[in-house]
């Protein structure tokens, strides 16, 4: 298993992802998938990148409390623990990396369009700088 992490931030639409590089130093982007065909994409990743951890983003409420969709994440991440056993998956509370996407890209001046785009993509970045900086 390689060096390098994956995160996931799974929405209800999208799917944003970004991988670190193999010193576990630099978060990148590396797009969005459809919510609906994304278990394609992630094998694609998984061949490519072969990261030894797979950071998913854990929606949690502001007060801490678990959400449904946090539930479906839970489950999610223990069916994908059993299909590919030989990789960590780990949770990563996932509370205010939309905020902090959408902050950061309209202080970089990103169009609305883009934004909407690539609000996903970013957040995953967000959820994989905030892993390896715990890590560190």
């Amino acid at each position: 298993m390689g060096n390098r992490v994956l995160a996931l931030d799974i929405g209800s639409v999208r799917v944003g992802v970004a991988v670190s590089d193999p010193t576990r130093t630099i978060a990148q982007g590396l797009g969005v998938w459809d919510a609906e065909s994304w278990r394609e994409d992630f094998v694609r990743a998984l061949a490519e990148y072969d990261p030894g951890v797979v950071v998913v983003g854990l929606p949690v409420r502001t007060d801490g409390r678990a959400s449904e969709m946090g539930e479906r994440i839970r489950g999610l991440v223990r069916e994908l623990e059993g299909e590919y056993p030989g990789r960590e998956f780990t949770l990563w509370d996932e509370r205010f990396t939309t905020v902090i996407a959408q902050r950061a890209m309209l202080e970089a001046d990103v169009s609305r369009r883009k934004r909407r785009k690539s609000v996903d993509k970013v957040a995953a970045v967000v959820i994989l700088e905030g892993w390896l900086e715990s890590h560190r």
